[in-house]
């Protein structure tokens, strides 16, 4: 649980580097670099501009990689535990296995023949 909690907040701290960097760029290759315009500076405005992309790809890169560490670290219950939903559908009774129940009761004497229609003495008018 510690480990999770850890890469969690890591994640959380690199995405707002990363917001701060993407933020301090400017769309059309100004922002933070349009500042510095001399050419002999040691960090000109090519070398502002080169380390910002880098350093943008860089955190982009390690939000993935610890974005895949904490899917790994998660803290997983015990293995013998099983979902409520698993359980109900191993319980479940397949409905191919059930069996069709007749409309009809056969008669005692002959079971072949469906009730009320077999050689019983009251349904055939006392003969």
């Amino acid at each position: 649980m510690a480990i999770y909690t850890v890469l969690s907040v890591l994640i959380i701290l690199v995405s707002i580097l990363l917001i701060l960097v993407v933020l301090v760029q400017n769309s059309k290759g100004g922002g933070l670099a349009a500042n510095f315009t001399g050419a002999g500076q040691v960090m000109g405005a090519r070398k502002t501009t080169d380390f910002l992309e880098k350093a943008t790809w860089t955190l982009a890169a390690s939000i993935v990689v610890l974005s895949l560490l904490a899917t790994a670290a998660i803290p997983r219950k015990n293995k013998t535990e099983r979902s409520l939903i698993e359980d109900q559908v191993n319980r479940a009774v397949d409905p191919n296995a059930i069996p069709t129940l007749p409309t009809a009761l056969p008669d005692q004497n002959n079971p072949a023949a469906p009730q009320g229609q077999g050689n019983n003495d009251a349904s055939q008018g006392g003969k």
